[in-house]
């Protein structure tokens, strides 16, 4: 049908031009000049009497002008070729005719002219180097009008012969196609059959010319193919006045369906899925008027059919790419999009539509598992398109229709979706068998594009879709090992990937059952060994684009033995600090809690082990047995110190919030009894164990004694206490655990219809624990009443939650189960308006107490009373010197600490006193002060320094002189101390060194050069640093007369220095140099206007 006629004779196409036919085509278009919107008329007569008049315009062209004569020969001869019906009573048809004769002219005499196109080759020394135009290349306003034609043809020769449901109606269209509906004899021959069958040819015949099927195709290609489809498919058993298979033969109609699914194979295939979709239609939509949208709807055959071709399309390669295209590009997405693309990316209707389209296996497929290993691949690669505007909706399309797979097809989801994307993860598990070829070191199993893909995909399916499918859930389980391995390298370093593991891990954890949930932390911290991990060969390293590659580790030698086992210990010991970081986002949802607990209750069954069983026979190699025990031993014992381990990193790291719910709290106690129990059973009892039991006990006081209010369902949970506390009543030898002990069962069988007042203490003395600073009793009762307050508002907070299921929730607005008023710092004093001597007295002999918690307590206090000016307390400067200088030689840090803040306190509010007196501290000998002293007292002086800021310029000559007395002393540390100090002095004098900068600059030229400790040496390059950089442009100015010298200096240690830290700090130093002279010599540009006011 859509073969190219034969080419006719060459003297009419030599001198036929492309003008004379375009100029034809205006004269049918326009007549009179007026442009063809003229035409666009609602009055039937006048539109059939200008379309006259525009054929017999054409017809006086042809026999009058003799210039016309060779178009009129060419459009005879293609006529009797073409075989198209011309004459007709139909004034519409007969337009139509000439247009597609015209049409057909055009294309033959564009092939001709191309044919004899022969340039020449152009002349490079010329401007005229472009190669050039063809010669049937069409202009911008001829396109438009060959647009303007096809317009024509169409609306007249082919929509009004579609039957009803076939394509859009005219009448929906324009105005004017309403009028062409009307105009049109279907009465007349040829029939409408015959005239739709001609229009497509002919115009699919033109469309064989490049650039006229694009013009054709563009903005036609839904018409021709609704003609093609009625042509070739529309049943011929139908009702009307003369039946389709007496208009056209069988082979015609054979030709109409060969021929639309070649043009749907060549067109550009979103345009043919878009095409296909309207012309399948939808139910009929009710408008507020009464009528359906676009009339008629589509007849059973042509869905049917639509529906057969677009699952053609669908199975094509690249055909999940094109149906999401063709819905969504007229949406805003793709080459079609614009500023709607970000309003399309919220629909998540037509994403969930086309996603359940997808998930559709179409009927003619072969079987679901073919139709799902054809298109998963490519649903895949919706996950990773780079344009921004496609990325979006393509992502969601992809997400949501991997869900809806997933949940439908579960076991083919896994086979060809779930697999394929964690395959990469599967390759390094342990369980996994390693390829021999793959074993070499240094191989590397996952590249750095597969592991990155991989976790993207797992984000955006299991994280961003948010579907706690079985499926899904299952197949992450077996993969979670090596994630957290993953998770736990990204934290050592800057990796685009770690936010997306940890987000996947809070997830799959927040999405399994609780117990699964423990066993996988289990894995995680290395209790469970059957658990799947990484491969025990496998290692991750840092790829060269910023990603991770897993590959096959190196073999480790007799030498790197010891480093090996290094590495391995701080690698346990990196994996439970990056455990608990994980879990500390866990706390709302209770895992942590649950997890802790566990942890605890595995700490009882250590307690509860025989110590026979720690003291085992050495490990003798002469028998596999004694191999075996001795194994079992260690791996014993080695999950005894991960379990401490983990429980020290726990407590350090979780808040007070860790407990959710009372029956948290209830399992908490009733682990530390049993662990107190076990102690006692082994005669193991120690202070420590007393206190946690004492600590547990009052936790259950306070709950009982009315923190929180408990219903009769949580005392059903504390019962389950009654056997462990009568266990301590009776055995426990302290009189007075056991009497709380005994206490405390009363009270829970009660339902706390009965409490001693063992209890009412023991709450009261678990609440003041929490504060170690308030042991005045005027202050105690004051926290009291506030507590009591406190409580009694969280009482009728949980009354109005009474009605819930859920377990009573511990977490206020105030730490759990401790009210809010208790933790703050006592604010009695300031509401008084100044400090009791009683109460100062107190603190300043808790400043001497041994119990390290008190003594820093009440340091912390002192120092608040020194920054908040309280009159007192800076009346007593010399006692709290000394209070501060004698607690800057103890060994706890958070005691040594306290005292240096204190220090530096005091020196803010009296510095000529008290800086004196520590300037001739430091520059002490040693036999005097310890050196961890004196290098207490130097952190001092620097946040003097610093707290001075500008007003350091008045103490400039004792602190230069003392520490650059410090850079001559036999202490290394004391040396580098001294440096240290001497740099951030030098960063705030500015201006201010004066003649002193020769003397700092021979003494770091001396040190940099001479010293023998390499720590002193970095220090001196490291103060040349600071200096620098603190001075900054001021440098030209400061320093010119050292600038040289300290620029040898640098040089010198880059070239000579043999350590490796030092020649970074002195590289470093050069570049601040380099910037600085750079900006010195030429200044940056400034645009700006002065305006200057004249006398």
């Amino acid at each position: 049908m859509a073969a190219r006629e034969q080419t006719v004779g060459g003297g009419a196409l030599e001198t036929c031009s492309l003008e004379r036919i375009l100029e034809a085509l205006k004269l049918l278009l326009s007549p009179g000049g007026s442009g063809s919107s003229s035409l666009q008329i609602t009055k039937h007569d006048v539109l059939l009497a200008t379309l006259k008049s525009n054929l017999s315009a054409l017809e006086d062209k042809f026999l009058k002008d003799p210039h016309w004569k060779q178009l009129k020969l060419l459009r005879d001869e293609i006529a009797k070729k073409a075989e198209c019906p011309q004459n007709s009573m139909d004034i519409t048809w007969s337009f139509t005719s000439q247009t597609l004769l015209l049409l057909l002219c055009l294309k033959e005499t564009m092939i001709h002219l191309t044919a004899d196109f022969n340039p020449g080759k152009p002349n490079p020394r010329t401007p005229e180097v472009a190669p050039a135009l063809s010669p049937d290349t069409l202009s911008i306003s001829q396109q438009k009008t060959v647009q303007s034609v096809l317009q024509f043809v169409v609306t007249l020769g082919v929509c009004p012969y579609l039957i009803p449901g076939v394509g859009v109606p005219l009448r929906y269209r324009t105005d004017f196609g309403a009028v062409v509906q009307d105009v049109v004899c279907l009465d007349v021959a040829p029939d409408a059959a015959r005239r739709l069958y001609t229009s497509c040819r002919v115009l699919l015949n033109v469309a064989q010319h490049t650039s006229l099927g694009n013009l054709i195709f563009c903005r036609h290609f839904g018409d021709i193919a609704a003609g093609l489809c009625q042509l070739g498919f529309c049943p011929t058993k139908r009702k009307a006045v003369k039946p389709l298979d007496e208009v056209l033969k069988e082979e015609e109609r054979a030709l109409c369906r060969g021929t639309l699914k070649n043009i749907l194979d060549q067109v550009y295939q979103p345009l043919a899925v878009r095409e296909l979709l309207i012309l399948q239609g939808g139910p009929p939509q009710s408008c507020t008027d009464g009528k359906t949208q676009f009339g008629s709807r589509a007849p059973a055959w042509l869905r049917r059919l639509c529906g057969q071709l677009l699952s053609e399309r669908l199975m094509k390669p690249c055909g999940v790419q094109a149906v999401v295209r063709g819905i969504l590009e007229g949406a805003g997405a793709g080459a079609a999009g614009g500023s709607d693309a970000e309003v399309m990316a919220t629909d998540w209707k037509k994403c969930d539509l086309i996603a359940k389209i997808l998930a559709s296996c179409p009927q003619q497929s072969l079987s679901p598992e073919s139709y799902y290993k054809d298109i998963c691949p490519q649903i895949l690669d919706l996950f990773h398109f780079q344009d921004k505007l496609t990325a979006r909706q393509f992502q969601r399309v992809a997400t949501t229709t991997f869900i809806t797979i997933s949940r439908e097809c579960p076991q083919l989801a896994a086979k060809y979706l779930l697999q394929p994307v964690l395959a990469p993860l599967h390759r390094c598990l342990n369980t996994a068998e390693i390829p021999e070829r793959d074993m070499v070191p240094g191989t590397v199993l996952v590249t750095e594009e597969e592991l990155s893909r991989c976790i993207e995909d797992v984000f955006k399916v299991f994280v961003i879709g948010n579907e706690p499918l079985t499926v899904l859930v299952d197949s992450l389980l077996p993969v979670l090992g090596v994630l957290f391995s993953l998770y736990c390298f990204t934290k050592q370093s800057v990796s685009h990937i770690r936010s997306l593991c940890q987000e996947i891990l809070l997830w799959i954890l927040e999405k399994l059952e609780r117990k699964k949930a423990v066993a996988s932390l289990k894995g995680f911290a290395g209790l469970d060994k059957s658990v799947p991990s990484l491969h025990s060969l496998c290692q991750f390293r840092v790829a060269s684009q910023g990603g991770i590659m897993i590959l096959i580790q190196e073999t480790i030698c007799e030498e790197d033995e010891d480093e090996a086992l290094y590495q391995k210990v701080s690698s346990e010991q990196c994996q439970v600090e990056h455990l608990s970081d994980l879990l500390s986002h866990c706390q709302e949802c209770g895992l942590a809690g649950d997890f802790f607990i566990f942890c605890l209750k595995e700490l009882t069954q250590v307690a509860m082990e025989n110590e026979t069983e720690v003291k085992s026979q050495p490990f003798s190699s002469k028998s596999l047995l004694e191999f075996e025990q001795h194994h079992s031993l260690v791996e014993g014992q080695e999950r005894k110190l991960l379990i401490l381990q983990l429980i020290t990193v726990l407590c350090e790291r979780m808040s007070e919030q860790i407990f959710t719910n009372i029956t948290q709290v209830v399992d908490f106690v009733s682990a530390t009894l049993q662990r107190a129990c076990a102690s006692l059973a082994h005669q193991a009892e120690s202070t420590v164990e007393s206190q946690t039991l004492s600590m547990s006990m009052g936790l259950v006081a306070v709950m009982l004694g009315g923190a929180v209010q408990l219903k009769s369902s949580e005392f059903a949970v504390l019962k389950q206490l009654m056997p462990l506390l009568e266990k301590v009543s009776n055995t426990y030898p302290d009189p007075v655990i056991q009497e709380l002990a005994v206490d405390l069962r009363i009270t829970i069988a009660t339902h706390g219809a009965f409490s001693t007042e063992a209890v009412s203490v023991a709450a009261q003395s678990t609440l003041n624990k929490k504060n170690p600073e308030r042991k005045i009793e005027g202050q105690q009762q004051t926290n009291c009443e506030r507590s009591t307050d406190v409580t009694n508002s969280c009482l009728k907070q949980q009354d109005s939650n009474e009605e819930s299921s859920h377990p009573t929730d511990l977490k206020y607005n105030n730490a759990s189960l401790i009210p809010q008023e208790v933790n703050e710092p006592s604010t009695t004093s300031q509401k008084s308006g100044g400090v009791l001597p009683e109460e100062l007295q107190e603190i300043l002999l808790s400043a001497y107490d041994p119990q390290i918690p008190t003594r820093a307590a009440a340091l912390r206090t002192l120092c608040r009373w020194i920054e908040q000016r309280e009159g007192k307390v800076l009346e007593m400067q010399e006692k709290l010197l000394k209070i501060f200088l004698e607690n800057l030689e103890h060994e706890d840090t958070f005691v040594y600490l306290s005292a240096i803040q204190g220090v530096a306190l005091l020196s803010d509010v009296y510095p000529e006193k008290i800086l004196l007196s520590l300037l001739a501290q430091y520059d002490s000998s040693k036999d005097k002060h310890s050196p961890e002293t004196r290098m207490k007292v130097g952190e001092v002086l620097m946040r003097i320094v610093r707290a001075l800021g500008d007003m350091v310029s008045k103490y400039r000559e004792p602190l230069m002189n003392t520490f650059l007395r410090g850079t001559r002393d036999p202490d290394s540390a004391h040396r580098a101390s001294s440096l240290s100090n001497l740099g951030e002095l030098c960063q705030r004098l500015d201006f201010l060194l004066g003649s002193m900068v020769h003397e700092v600059t021979t003494c770091l030229i001396a040190v940099a050069k001479t010293d023998p400790e390499v720590q002193v040496r970095r220090a001196a390059i490291h103060v040349v640093v600071l200096l620098l950089r603190g001075l900054s442009q001021k440098t030209t100015e400061v320093l010119r007369d050292v600038l040289k010298d300290l620029y040898h200096l640098l040089k010198h240690v880059v070239h000579l220095e043999p350590d490796e830290v030092a020649k970074l700090h002195a590289q470093l130093a050069l570049e601040e140099l380099d910037e600085i002279m750079r900006n010195f010599l030429f200044p940056p540009q400034k645009l700006e206007k002065k305006i200057v006011v004249l006398p």
